[in-house]
């Protein structure tokens, strides 16, 4: 398949009535906010000190039935467990439910399901075994709210169940004592994309307002908050905006020994932690706990409270990730192999074998994604069934397209960009075939090539420190508050060579109207021999530090020869 060129595309200019609203900020910043729907200076006052919405927690339907319910557990003793995902944002809601409960001085146990043997979400068997040890109250976190069969088991055994989780209801919602999810039919509270930690926030910190425990204060627990938060890919803004930047203040002062330890081992100083290391540093180390192991390793972690045990933990974490880095590229390679790529018609790639662990599949699909610009299903081939993590990109809805082949499968589910299901495997060819007919019709006719959209044109010399420290104000950024990037034209390469331990990326020197500034772009160092001496660059601006020197660097996302 040949190499796919990315399209580049300019936000709409700002129009001056809004220009003049904003002016108390530069030029390009005024075009920045304007790109991410700001238009009024109190909305940039709001948006920029990340504040909390005035709207109260009470508003959040369930919580005071959950809080009641929990005092009653709290005085009579009773044993409680709280069940949760094995991702970060299950992991970290977890240990957040966890400390709580432990500060209001309940018995209370942590049951995380195995990816591999137990799958996502309640199940039976685990439920029985609760009740089997004497628990009577099951705290769900991160997952629960489309359990009917399983709640409905649960109350047959006489375990009561309160069900905190932000994904999407079904149709029926499940049978439990009460239910905390802000996607609820006929819950008022406006902010409806909380990660699943956030609603697990929400209960925490009504039952310290309520019980108020001499050893826990609510924002205790925003670093648990900001982490699995980030991982899970919510949109950044609003409430979870706020949350996060708090987080983030309690991380840089860490008082918590786990997350001090995975910090030495990335060897990242917590003074500069943001949300992007938080992306790609912190957070794909408590994945992998689940990924390539047990997500127990991973909650060990967030719970240790001396050295010597956050110490092995964290770097048991650090060689999962690492070990799941070198799996997921394996499969990546085995997946392009078995996908037939160069195959003429190929718009759907579509690989599956007995070696493939099901823990990264997910993660093999999005790399095929980014190489190749086409949906990607990637399956672990199990003896009667197979289980597969589908991504896709924007001009095909990959859960539509398996809503066309639903007789096929015994499960699935999803959204746009990515799903996930199972298949006997008698029906797999087929399944196959379909997926890749509904693709081809889908995708014939479209010019297939990934887009980045810029925010603005500029010229190197406005790239200034002052542009920089207005940029800064943007954090935390992420989902629909992306870091800005910018476009510029012609620029002058002064020099062009290799670096990284392969040699894989491009460190060059380019100037542009008597300005000059270092740039990286990462995994170009392939073009090191054809680089001409005028390129266009795509790019976020960006502070590098380097043995303790701090310089203005370009970040490059991609470039062009300009001939």
């Amino acid at each position: 398949m040949a190499e796919q060129k990315t399209r580049w595309q300019l936000s709409p200019k700002i129009p001056d009535t809004v220009s003049e609203e904003l002016s108390n900020f530069s030029r390009i910043f005024r075009q920045i906010l304007y790109n991410r729907e700001i238009t009024t200076r109190q909305q940039a006052d709001q948006f920029l000190h990340a504040g909390f919405p005035p709207h109260a927690d009470s508003q959040l339907l369930g919580t005071r039935e959950a809080v009641d319910r929990i005092g009653q557990a709290l005085k009579d003793q009773e044993k409680i467990a709280v069940y949760g995902d094995y991702d970060a944002d299950g992991v970290t809601a977890t240990a957040l439910m966890l400390h709580t409960l432990n500060a209001l001085g309940a018995e209370v146990r942590s049951y995380i399901p195995n990816r591999f043997t137990e799958g996502y979400g309640l199940n039976i068997t685990a439920l029985e075994k609760l009740k089997t040890d004497g628990v009577s109250l099951v705290i769900t976190v991160d997952c629960g709210i489309r359990a009917v069969q399983q709640a409905e088991h649960a109350a047959s055994i006489g375990l009561e169940l309160i069900i905190t989780d932000h994904h999407t209801p079904g149709t029926d919602l499940p049978r439990a004592l009460t239910i905390i999810n802000p996607k609820q039919p006929d819950d008022p509270y406006p902010e409806k994309v909380l990660a699943g930690v956030g609603v697990a926030y929400k209960l925490a910190k009504a039952l310290i307002e309520r019980f108020n425990p001499p050893s826990l204060v609510a924002e205790d627990l925003l670093d648990l908050v900001a982490i699995g938060t980030v991982a899970d890919l919510v949109p950044l803004v609003g409430e979870n905006r706020a949350l996060v930047r708090e987080g983030l203040r309690y991380i840089r002062t860490p008082r918590r020994q786990g997350i001090l330890s995975l910090l030495g081992v990335i060897g990242l100083p917590p003074t500069n932690v943001t949300a992007a290391t938080i992306g790609f540093g912190i957070g794909p180390r408590i994945n992998a706990a689940g990924r390539i192991g047990s997500a127990q390793d991973a909650l060990n972690l967030l719970m240790a409270r001396d050295i010597p045990t956050a110490a092995e933990y964290a770097q048991v974490l650090d060689n999962r990730n690492r070990e799941r880095q070198r799996i997921t590229r394996e499969i990546q390679i085995q997946s392009e192999a078995l996908a037939e790529i160069e195959q003429p018609g190929t718009y759907l790639l579509f690989s599956y074998h007995p070696d493939f662990n099901p823990g990264v599949v997910g993660l093999a699909a999005s790399k095929l994604v980014e190489e190749y610009y086409r949906p990607a299903v990637v399956g672990f081939l199990g003896e009667g069934f197979t289980r597969a993590s589908c991504r896709s990109i924007p001009e095909f809805h990959i859960t539509h397209a398996l809503d066309e082949c639903s007789d096929l499968l015994e499960q699935y589910g999803g959204h746009a960009g990515a799903a996930g299901f199972t298949v006997l495997n008698k029906n797999l060819d087929q399944l196959a075939y379909r997926l890749q007919t509904i693709a081809r019709e889908q995708l014939q006719s479209v010019d297939l090539a990934p887009s980045i959209i810029a925010d603005a044109a500029v010229r190197l010399p406005e790239l200034t420190p002052a542009l920089l420290k207005e940029i800064d104000l943007l954090e935390p950024t992420g989902q629909l508050n992306e870091s800005p990037l910018f476009v510029s034209y012609k620029v002058d390469v002064r020099g062009a060579r290799t670096v990284g331990k392969d040699k894989s990326h491009l460190k060059l020197i380019l100037s542009q109207d008597g300005m000059t500034f270092d740039a990286i772009a990462f995994r170009f160092g392939h073009l090191v021999d054809e680089v001409p001496g005028q390129i266009d660059i795509l790019y976020a601006f960006e502070m590098n530090e380097f043995n303790g020197q701090q310089t203005l660097q370009l970040n490059i996302k991609d470039l062009k020869f300009a001939w």
